[in-house]
């Protein structure tokens, strides 16, 4: 066995550190005592050297640590970023498929629930001329005052007043105690009180207080009227056969928000129920139809519908607006929202029967019923109506309305601004916002109607022959009863108007001119209170009514129109079921002023999207 010398093997690093060590123990060794050995000397040396030695290493030793932990380190970021680049394995690229399909399908699903509901809608805007005629007549409010204050003055004097001037002296003298008489009167006490007096000196005490009264016929002109309107549809398929609708309305004039209107004697200056969309009053969109429709119920041909109904702009009301049919009934006969129920059947595709209901006015809500005895509550106002597509097809439409209102009351629950108090005639000193509240049922009324159309050629032809009857139950109030005046013993009473207009369409398919007329009696009714005529409902008028109208569309769906109406009233009281009409022609005696003759020129522009 051959032995071989052991070979040491020195790292360059440590042999620049021993001489460095070496090169520093020089200057050490001169520094040495003098009184130390030479070989005591050497020792101290090399201990020294061996310490320095020891902690030069100690630190090459951690500086090579720290490499190597940054080497690993780096190695490790590089191998994790070529796995990454490399093919993955089947399971993680199932994964990320998976991930991939779960967004794509949450995407699909959000888009479709948006889907789901479709909007459309249309903003209009227009500019009114208003020029008006007030008829000359005595004032009824002052002519109530003032028999108020003649019943007071008989009870303080205990004799007839001889002229209105002792009447107002007497008041003015006891205004303590008149106020006292006023504030606890009611109406069945002033109609007593009336009623005790003998007719020969009735007769007389009007003759003597009623000149007094007079007004002289006036001007009542409106130069520029601005008028937004803005109009949201939703409709959306809740299944295959249910399917729901509505529509959102915003109606406003410019510069007022209020919603509420000083009382001037026409029916939509009061706001109802049924005339929150038809009539201006604010910029709160409302709701002016939300329903259901349920079709082909199990299979059949009968369908319900429930809500808020579709009972505006009916047919033939659509013509002069450009618009296809928006409501189910006659526009003739209803144009007023109301809440009710549709069951119906489609007996072919050209016949459609209905049967509505509806309620105009519900006694237990609102009206304070619990403080009042049972016997002592108003009914509510229902109505039933049967309405007949009899014949419908894309250029004809033969429709049947009938329909009764049960238990009509004076007014459905409403806000407004009086100027005075209807049953005193004593003036309201604030414009205070109230609830009006019903104070009586009436009785019934009964509307009936058919209404023809057809396109012919360039040319859209429609004629309307509609009737109501004034059902009363004998009741009346300080606003009248059923086609009667608040002292007269109500009577059954009927009314008419007919309705007929043409519309040609131009060649271009752009430019429609059209020419409408209607002509009501003198107890002629209609539940028209929200029309889209801001003067009043055209069709409710007692007497004529003239319109010529053009449209044109600038763009699809951008129109300009330029419309003329003319009101010819020549009874009053047009467009209420109350009071007894008087002829204007004959310087009546009327509750609040009314137009005698009215003429609005009115130019819009519609954008529909």
């Amino acid at each position: 066995m051959q032995l071989r010398p052991r070979r040491t093997t020195v790292r360059p690093s440590r042999l620049i550190a021993l001489f460095v060590c070496l090169a520093v123990s020089v200057p050490l060794s001169a520094q040495a005592p003098a009184q130390s050995s030479p070989e005591e000397a050497m020792r101290a040396e090399i201990d020294q050297m061996k310490k320095q030695l020891a902690a030069l290493e100690q630190k090459l030793a951690d500086q090579e640590k720290a490499n190597q932990r940054a080497a690993e380190q780096a190695k490790a970021e590089q191998a994790k970023a070529e796995a990454a680049a490399a093919p993955q394995p089947e399971s993680q690229q199932l994964v990320s498929k998976v991930k991939d399909l779960e967004h794509r399908v949450q995407k699909t699903e959000r888009n479709a629930a948006l889907d789901r509901v479709r909007i459309t809608g249309d903003f209009r805007f227009e500019a009114h001329t208003i020029n008006s005629t007030i008829p000359n007549h005595y004032d009824g409010m002052a002519l109530q005052n003032l028999l108020v204050q003649a019943i007071f003055a008989m009870q303080q004097t205990g004799a007839p007043p001889t002229s209105v001037a002792q009447i107002t002296n007497t008041v003015a003298n006891n205004y303590g105690s008149y106020l006292y008489f006023t504030n606890n009167l009611t109406f069945n006490q002033l109609k007593a009180d009336v009623n005790s007096v003998p007719p020969a000196m009735q007769q007389g005490l009007f003759s003597m207080i009623t000149p007094s009264t007079y007004v002289k016929g006036y001007k009542d002109d409106t130069n520029i009227l601005y008028t937004n309107r803005l109009r949201l549809n939703l409709d959306a398929d809740v299944s295959d056969n249910i399917k729901f609708v509505a529509r959102l309305s915003m109606y406003k004039v410019f510069g007022d928000s209020t919603g509420v209107q000083v009382f001037n004697g026409q029916p939509n200056s009061i706001s109802l129920d049924g005339t929150t969309a038809g009539v201006p009053s604010s910029d709160i969109l409302r709701v002016e139809r939300a329903y259901f429709t349920w079709n082909n119920i199990r299979g059949s041909k009968f369908f319900l519908s429930v809500g808020r109904r579709p009972s505006t702009e009916g047919p033939p009301m659509n013509l002069r607006q450009d618009e296809q049919r928006g409501g189910t009934p006659s526009g003739a006969l209803i144009d007023y929202q109301f809440d009710g129920i549709t069951f119906g059947y489609h007996l072919r595709d050209t016949t459609t029967l209905r049967l509505c209901y509806g309620l105009g006015y519900s006694s237990e809500f609102g009206s304070g019923a619990v403080m009042q005895l049972p016997q002592d509550r108003l009914k509510d106002v229902h109505f039933l109506g049967a309405n007949i597509d009899a014949w419908t097809t894309e250029k004809s439409l033969v429709q049947i309305t009938v329909a009764r209102a049960f238990n009509v009351t004076d007014g459905f629950n409403g806000e407004v601004v009086l100027p005075v108090n209807p049953l005193t005639g004593d003036p309201v000193n604030a414009p205070v916002v109230m609830r009006y509240t019903p104070s009586a049922n009436l009785g019934d009324i009964d509307l009936y109607g058919i209404t023809a159309m057809h396109r012919t050629g360039s040319w859209d032809l429609f004629a309307s022959a509609d009737f109501d009857t004034l059902r009363p139950n004998g009741q009346t109030t300080p606003f009248g009863g059923l086609g009667s005046d608040p002292f007269q013993v109500p009577t059954v009473h009927w009314g008419g108007m007919f309705y007929a207009g043409a519309r040609y369409n131009l060649a271009n398919d752009k430019t429609k001119i059209g020419f409408e007329f209607n002509d009501g009696s003198k107890y002629w009714f209609n539940f028209a209170q929200a029309q889209d005529d801001i003067i009043a409902p055209k069709t409710a008028t007692r007497g004529q009514n003239y319109e010529a109208y053009i449209t044109h569309r600038l763009t699809e769906r951008f129109i300009a129109k330029l419309d003329l109406i003319r009101y010819n009233y020549k009874w009053s009281g047009s467009g209420w079921q109350l009071g007894d009409p008087k002829l204007l022609s004959q310087t009546p005696t009327l509750g609040f002023p009314t137009y005698k003759d009215a003429t609005m020129l009115t130019l819009s522009l519609i954008a529909r999207f």
